[in-house]
């Protein structure tokens, strides 16, 4: 695989609304190139904006992208979607390409969005020694954050793919893929650095209206515990690169020093569960308590911002995405709602009707408290679905993070006229990576403790008290993050190569009962199948023709 093909030479296209709190007020950036783009502090924290911008294109740029991809994936979801489509994301959803033949490149955009973002920080990172620091201090600043977002790149790139080729510089070569223990080693060097180098004090959480989206000290601290269990579970074995009790002491400084707490009402963690209808007449506006990000009034879309001190890190969009090249949307937002009509009553726009919810999944939780923030039933809410026109019907969708609408139908991107108000492109809820409720169950889970988990149950279910067990653990994590991109990766880890995962999809999803173009029928899901891929995706055709097959498909697929 060359360079050439998978790193495209944007290092410094940024999205208008990245980071709200970066000033861009700057030298052209068409003036930039290798001899000044990194020649000084203010250069490195430009560049640096633009490594955050490549994160962003992860999603906004995606042809799948990997919180779409691990909602399809996991036992919580079908794929669904039209009745006509294509069925490359079904594909997806079953592990079983002969559903989708002809698509032999499921992720090629994702698979350069990600190695482009990664050359922009390996740009900031390899230039350490040319950069004139204003200071020691930001030097550090700069440098933490770019290999922080180059190890979460990585990690997303590792989880779905298992080995990758392994770049920290350009290079010209074929490379072939790099065994993951050693990609491992990468992710956990990345954090600790940013983890030591991060001053705990860069983005207070007094100032996170303006610091959302920033990684900070603690950000890094987490999801070194993210990655350290996901490794250990998913290998069956520890990195040499991080300790069990190294995870336990990065966990102890979040909940200790980093002023984080839980959010009182959890359906304010998320927009569609949160909001209601305030306009009157066709001047559309919101009344909401939700924590977060949001566009209010028909005048041009203010926003409003009160980010809740649950969130440890955020992945931003806004509303400037065209189709001339701009991107910094949430392109999955559109995938959720259902397909041609409305859910007035819910609030929530039409669709492409992806990510049914299972039956499984509705047995298990319709009577917990946040089962109505995760999800609804078209029943409950009045809803006539277009049964027709959709594959996978269950009569229940996702909610977390649904596309909104008034309830006079009209979709917010038009009512509040954001940006070009297309119903593909025109999303902005922000996608919270981590949440202060994941570092207290991961502290649970690796300390045999039940505090955090109690702390996190509670919350939903005053008074009860659940005694420490790991059972108890995935119980509570598959509700508490549920549709969040988390949960198929928790399934993952679970046992060594995914194992528990395939059991899990197979049990919720091989029999289960589904209309298809109002059609009753059933289900498959090939548990073979899925344990012969490891639970990993299918690398990309094209990647593996440009490096004149250096590189070599995953087994399965």
């Amino acid at each position: 695989m060359k360079t050439k093909h998978i790193l495209f030479a944007g290092t410094m296209m940024l999205s208008a609304a990245v980071l709200s709190s970066c000033s861009l007020d700057t030298e052209s950036k068409t003036a930039l190139n290798d001899e000044t783009a990194y020649r000084n502090q203010e250069a490195a924290e430009m560049a640096l904006v633009g490594c955050y911008d490549g994160w962003q294109r992860t999603i906004s740029s995606a042809s799948v992208g990997i919180y779409m991809m691990a909602e399809f994936a996991s036992d919580q979801a079908h794929g669904g979607l039209g009745l006509a489509d294509a069925k490359n994301n079904n594909a997806i959803d079953q592990f079983d390409l002969s559903v989708a033949p002809s698509y032999t490149d499921l992720f090629n955009d994702d698979w350069k969005n990600y190695y482009n973002a990664i050359f922009r920080c390996n740009k900031v990172i390899m230039n350490e020694d040319v950069t004139a620091w204003d200071s020691e201090a930001g030097k550090y600043l700069v440098l933490g954050q770019a290999r922080a977002l180059r190890a979460i790149l990585y990690f997303d790139l590792v989880r779905m793919f298992g080995d990758v080729p392994l770049l920290e510089g350009p290079s010209n070569d074929n490379l072939p893929r790099t065994d993951a223990t050693e990609v491992y080693k990468l992710i956990f060097n990345d954090l600790k650095y940013a983890a030591a180098n991060i001053p705990a004090n860069a983005f207070p959480l007094d100032n996170r209206a303006s610091n959302d989206g920033r990684i900070t000290k603690y950000a890094a601290e987490a999801l070194l515990a993210r990655v350290y269990l996901y490794y250990t579970g998913y290998y069956g074995t520890e990195n040499e690169a991080c300790t069990k009790q190294e995870a336990i002491d990065a966990l102890n400084d979040v909940i200790d020093n980093g002023g984080y707490e839980l959010e009182a009402n959890y359906a304010d963690l998320w927009m569609p569960s949160s909001t209601t209808d305030a306009s009157n007449g066709n001047d559309y506006t919101w009344n909401t308590t939700y924590k977060g990000k949001y566009y209010t009034s028909s005048n041009g879309g203010k926003w409003e911002s009160d980010i809740s001190k649950e969130v440890i890190l955020n992945l931003k969009f806004g509303v400037t995405s065209d189709y001339n090249g701009n991107a910094d949307g949430n392109v999955f937002q559109v995938y959720l709602g259902p397909r041609n009509r409305c859910a007035t009553s819910m609030l929530i726009a039409s669709g492409w009707g992806a990510c049914s919810v299972t039956k499984a999944f509705v047995d298990q939780f319709k009577d917990d408290p946040r089962f109505s923030t995760c999800a609804w039933g078209c029943d409950e809410a009045g809803f006539a679905a277009d049964v027709n026109d959709t594959y996978e019907y269950t009569g229940y969708y996702t909610r977390k993070y649904a596309p909104l609408c008034f309830s006079d139908g009209t979709r917010q991107e038009v009512g509040l006229k954001l940006g070009e108000q297309h119903m593909n492109i025109s999303y902005y809820q922000d996608w919270t990576i981590m949440r202060y409720a994941d570092v207290l169950l991961m502290h649970s889970e690796l300390t045999g403790t039940n505090t955090g988990l109690n702390q996190v149950h509670q919350r939903s279910c005053p008074g009860e008290s659940l005694s420490y067990s790991i059972d108890n653990i995935r119980k509570e994590r598959a509700i508490e993050f549920a549709f969040e991109g988390i949960h198929y990766w928790d399934l993952m880890r679970y046992e060594k190569d995914g194992a528990y995962a395939g059991r899990a999809i197979a049990a919720a999803q091989n029999g289960a009962k589904v209309m298809n173009g109002g059609v009753e029928t059933t289900t498959k899901f090939n548990v073979d199948n899925f344990n012969a891929k490891k639970g990993l995706m299918q690398i990309p055709n094209t990647q593996i023709t440009l490096s004149g097959g250096v590189l070599k498909q995953n087994a399965g697929w």
